[in-house]
């Protein structure tokens, strides 16, 4: 049954789709055994939110959960007006926020939310990235939901036609991925990555898997005289120009390289296996592993993040005891929950003790029969951490920018100046 359940995993639901129209309901439901809840795609999160409602209140009679569908850029708009009007009512007890936004909303409004400190929950049971997240100074206020772990995919026929199998491509460096892909490329015509000129995260999943970032502890821009910057620039423009990586100008671009068969890898957050799975003829042809490290980098890994988001008590909520009580219970504990909702939503677990459950490790027979979804969990178990900020986006945007330019015949030097200028100027607007 558990094998005709993963069969029918529904593909798409995993892609980092936040778009949406709010929903115009009540925030405040009158109701003590109510928690309204703010969250974004009928089929992912919503979805699992639902049936973790459903799982509390076998054991709570009377329990629901009201959830108002709200996009992502709506719950970061509405909490900024609640803020500036210093009236935080019309927040829910809930909210779903994206892990790479939040310590922007919650350095800039820390008196939105409520922390976890009396929370019942083992937060060992969760990477120490994932936690650090929903983070400051070592207090909680987040429930880690779904999981952003960065996998590598390649397409193994495309592979062999050029000598190689996955395991030329696995815990290797970004040098030995280099060497591959110009000798895949010579062979086969093919690239053995695609990524987006403007948007793309390749560049931030580098940093990060080196446990560092395009900030200082500080918080301020660090992109001139940082030495793991540099380095990650360099070997990203390299393998541009080697033919090893395809730039690309868009996401419907990035995707169609990867179904039409242009590349033969991608690395990116987990989500991107969904994408995967909608090619059908391509059953059977990927499989997954993991990424590269960046060369001479004593903290370099072979293991990252790109994307994931996590569920946050407001400062609104009219019953505390009760909203920590069921994330714990479900989202923060619960097993059976996280292999219920794993067919029917897609939403793969943060919460370690998941990946051992059999659900977790039947095999994924677009992927070759792998167990994916218990790799997937052990990946994200070994993600540095690294220093968050809240312009994450701007400094994505800013050194793409300097990679393209690069490649256009900027200097490096001239390329990285204007980087870290545009980005200390957006940092203070």
């Amino acid at each position: 049954m558990k094998k005709k359940l993963l069969a029918v995993l529904l593909t798409g639901v995993m892609a980092a789709s936040f778009a949406g129209t709010a929903t115009v309901v009540s925030a405040d439901s009158g109701d003590d055994n109510t928690l309204t809840v703010w969250a974004w795609d009928q089929n992912f999160n919503i979805k699992s939110m639902q049936m973790a409602g459903e799982q509390y209140a076998k054991d709570h009679e009377g329990f629901s959960v009201d959830i108002i569908e709200t996009s992502s850029d709506d719950c970061q708009t509405k909490l900024t007006t609640a803020a500036n009007a210093g009236d935080y009512s019309t927040l829910p007890d809930i909210v779903l926020m994206q892990d790479n936004s939040y310590q922007k909303y919650l350095k800039s409004y820390p008196d939105a939310f409520t922390d976890l400190k009396d929370m019942d929950i083992n937060w060992d049971d969760f990477g120490k990235l994932k936690q650090s997240y929903s983070m400051v100074d070592d207090t909680h206020y987040g429930v880690p939901f779904d999981n952003g772990a960065v996998i590598a995919c390649y397409r193994t026929d495309i592979l062999e036609e050029a000598g190689y199998t996955l395991d030329d491509l696995t815990d290797i460096t970004w040098s030995k991925f280099m060497e591959i892909g110009k000798d895949l490329h010579e062979k086969t015509g093919k690239y053995l990555l695609t990524s987006e000129a403007t948007g793309g995260d390749t560049l931030m999943m580098m940093m990060q898997s080196c446990g560092a970032n395009f900030v200082n502890e500080d918080g301020e821009a660090y992109i001139v005289g940082n030495d793991v910057a540099e380095k990650c620039i360099n070997l990203y423009v390299d393998l541009v120009k080697n033919d090893v990586v395809k730039l690309v100008n868009n996401w419907d671009e990035y995707i169609a390289t990867i179904t039409g068969g242009e590349a033969a890898g991608i690395v990116n957050g987990n989500w991107i296996t969904a994408t995967l799975m909608a090619t059908e003829d391509q059953k059977g042809l990927w499989e997954i592993t993991t990424m590269p490290k960046v060369d001479d980098v004593d903290t370099a890994t072979n293991y990252a993040n790109n994307g994931g988001s996590s569920w946050y008590i407001t400062s609104n909520c009219k019953n505390v005891e009760l909203a920590e009580d069921f994330l714990a219970s479900t989202f923060g504990s619960s097993t059976d929950f996280y292999d219920a909702i794993l067919p029917v939503s897609g939403a793969i677990s943060c919460y370690l003790p998941a990946g051992e459950s059999e659900v977790y490790n039947e095999p994924n027979e677009f992927f070759n029969g792998q167990p994916i979804f218990s790799t997937i969990v052990e990946y994200s178990s070994h993600i540095p951490e690294f220093t968050k900020t809240p312009y994450h986006y701007e400094a994505r945007e800013c050194v793409n920018t300097a990679v393209v330019n690069i490649v256009n015949g900027t200097s490096v030097e001239d390329a990285l100046q204007e980087a870290q200028d545009t980005l200390a100027f957006k940092m203070t607007e």
